[in-house]
């Protein structure tokens, strides 16, 4: 039988020369700094990716010439850069009364464009995608700022009109489909369109413009401003012939030596 060596004879044998077996913490301490750093690293790049990916949602990108006034956001998007009357018409893309509004007044935004002293600033709101659910406005809104960036937004905006799903439907959101309008819009580089889109872009422009909006307590779209004043009633008295009107009359208001010499008057 073999017998139990004691106290002695293991220290004897740690005394001849035979290394001692290392504990498992021993034999990992060398690879503990170089783990501890690993996880830090792949810990920071992780949550630096989800901050620039929430980023984009809080960036206040504009458009391409976006107009707003000075120290403010540039939450508008000007149509025609003119003196000395400013007609601001906010607009939600996924809302029928805007649309309608739009159709009724074309030819009158056209005609006042035409005198050289309307300038028109549109403001994209999201307000029916709170109402009904869904990010159609939202998602069409960026598209439309995407649009501005090639100075395409009217041209895209009119296809927007045109497919407009019913409210309930939030089609708006498809990306396949607001590349679509833009393809018919025309003379919009795909290549620069598309990621615009797909990254949203000015997703947090869109967020300003509409948060800016509640707080103001406009009410619904459509919403019209001559010059910052809130026209009353839009949906249920103004009219294309009283807008003319009140638009002629702020331009009176404003000094003559404003009006560029050599356009044509409202009153003409």
């Amino acid at each position: 039988m073999t017998e139990s060596k004691g106290l002695k004879d293991r220290n004897d044998t740690a005394d001849s020369g035979a290394a001692p077996r290392k504990s498992l913490l021993q034999r990992w301490r060398p690879y503990a700094a170089g783990i501890v750093v690993l996880v830090v690293v792949f810990g920071a790049s992780a949550a630096i990716g989800a901050h620039v990916r929430g980023a984009k949602a809080d960036k206040v990108k504009a458009p391409a010439n976006a107009a707003g006034p000075d120290g403010q956001a540039k939450l508008a998007v000007p149509v025609k850069p003119s003196v000395p009357v400013t007609l601001t018409v906010y607009e939600d893309l996924r809302s029928p009364q805007s649309k309608a509004f739009a159709e009724q007044y074309a030819d009158t935004f056209t005609k006042l464009l035409a005198t050289g002293q309307v300038e028109i600033q549109y403001r994209l709101v999201t307000h029916t995608d709170s109402q009904l659910g869904g990010h159609g406005s939202r998602a069409a809104a960026n598209a439309a700022a995407c649009a501005q960036d090639q100075g395409r937004y009217t041209q895209f905006v009119q296809q927007v009109w045109k497919r407009q799903p019913d409210p309930s439907d939030d089609a708006l959101s498809n990306q396949k489909l607001l590349k679509e309008l833009s393809e018919k819009a025309g003379k919009i580089d795909e290549g620069k369109f598309v990621p615009c889109m797909k990254g949203n872009d000015h997703e947090g422009w869109v967020a300003k413009s509409e948060s800016d909006f509640m707080s103001g307590n406009y009410g619904e779209v459509p919403v019209v401003q001559i010059n910052g004043e809130t026209v009353p009633d839009v949906q249920t008295s103004l009219t294309p012939v009283k807008l003319s009107s009140l638009v002629e009359k702020e331009a009176k208001k404003v000094s003559e030596e404003t009006v560029p010499s050599g356009q044509p008057s409202l009153a003409s």
